[in-house]
This record gives C-alpha cells, structure tokens and sequence, in this order.
C-alpha cells in the first residue's frame, strides 16, 4: 500500500458515494466490484455502478489493480488513515482558520471533550515528552 505523500495530496476529492465505496475497499482489502456489493444492505447497487466507480477511483489515483485470472482485484492506492488526515486537515482548514487550537475549543465550548479529559491529555504528552 503506498502511503499518502505530497502529490498524494493533490489527489482529486471524492465525492461522498465514491467515499462510501473506498471505505468498504478500505475495509475488505484486495477485491472485486461484487466483493463490495456484498457489503452493503439491500437494497444493494447494481454491479455495473460500483464497477464504475472503482474505475473512477483508480483514475484519480486512490486504487490500483493487478490480474487475477479474467479479472482485477483492485488495492488502495491511499491508506484510509492517510486520507483521514488529509480530511481533518481541509476541515480545519475551511471551518477553525487553520487552527488545531480553535477544534480543541469548539469540542470543550460544546462539551464534547471535558477540561478533565483535555488536562489528562496534556498531563500525558508531558509524561510523554
């Protein structure tokens, strides 16, 4: 698997189906178009939909493919953890002015991480340092 490096970054977006695909290759690892429509609830997506996609991904460069007898099974070109990051980092990005600090604000203002949890944290980067 090749790792997410600078031109990884400039890879095209996906869009949110394409996404919800690579999750599921993300998921299985080396597969097929039926292996991934396997995987999801009924009412399941045609074969030729998620065939497409999977062309689409490898043509912006987040899947590959080798030859398995008459077919391909297809591998992630970009680690899931990868793109995550280059998720988190365009949502910082566009949403807190490009600041880790002003996310870490917004979760303690809406109490979703407690001024406990946020100094246990601090306190075991310290221990960690």
């Amino acid at each position: 698997m090749i790792k997410m490096n600078k031109k990884a970054k400039q890879l095209e977006r996906l869009t949110y189906k394409e996404e919800e695909v690579m999750e599921y290759i993300w998921q299985l690892g080396p597969c097929a178009p039926k292996d991934v429509v396997a995987q999801y609830p009924d009412p399941k997506p045609h074969i030729s939909t998620v065939s497409t996609m999977f062309q689409i991904l490898e043509r912006k460069g987040y899947l590959t493919h080798e030859v398995k007898g008459r077919g391909y099974i297809y591998l992630p070109a970009v680690e899931q953890r990868s793109y995550g990051k280059g998720k988190l980092q365009s949502f910082v990005t566009r949403y807190f002015d490009n600041s880790y600090m002003n996310v870490v604000s917004a979760l303690v203002q809406e109490e979703k991480v407690s001024q406990e949890e946020l100094i246990d944290f601090l306190e075991k980067l310290k221990t960690n340092s």
